[in-house]
Formats: C-alpha cells, sequence, structure tokens
C-alpha cells in the first residue's frame, strides 16, 4: 500500500511540474518579495516532500524499505 501512495505522489509531482502547469504562475508579481513562480514552485515541492513523509508514515504494511 505504502508503495502506491508513493508512486501516486511521483505522479502527482511530474503533473504538477510540468509545462502546462508550471506555466500559469508565470506572472508579474511578487509574495512576500518573492516572484511568483518561484514561490509555487517552493510551495510545490514543499507539498510533496509533506505527501511523501505522510505517504511513509503512513501505518499501511510494515514493509522496511
Amino acid at each position: 500500500m505504502r508503495n502506491q501512495k508513493l508512486v501516486t505522489v511521483f505522479l502527482l509531482g511530474l503533473m504538477v511540474c510540468n509545462y502546462p502547469l508550471i506555466t500559469l504562475f508565470d506572472r508579474e508579481g511578487t509574495v512576500w518579495g518573492i516572484p511568483v513562480l518561484f514561490f509555487s514552485v517552493f510551495v510545490t515541492w514543499l507539498g510533496l516532500i509533506l505527501l511523501t513523509y505522510g505517504a511513509l508514515r503512513s501505518g499501511g504494511d510494515q514493509d522496511h524499505v
């Protein structure tokens, strides 16, 4: 079950960081002094890290990696 969650997080990361979606944030302006594109990339990166952590910490099967 854990492997399925990790594959899902990986595929989600591929979709979110792919060309059509990343260009949605290529705009003028800043968020707390950071350009919108960079801010969205870092927030996405943090979200993927947290999802990976959640997938690894979930109580599914107990096979060790």
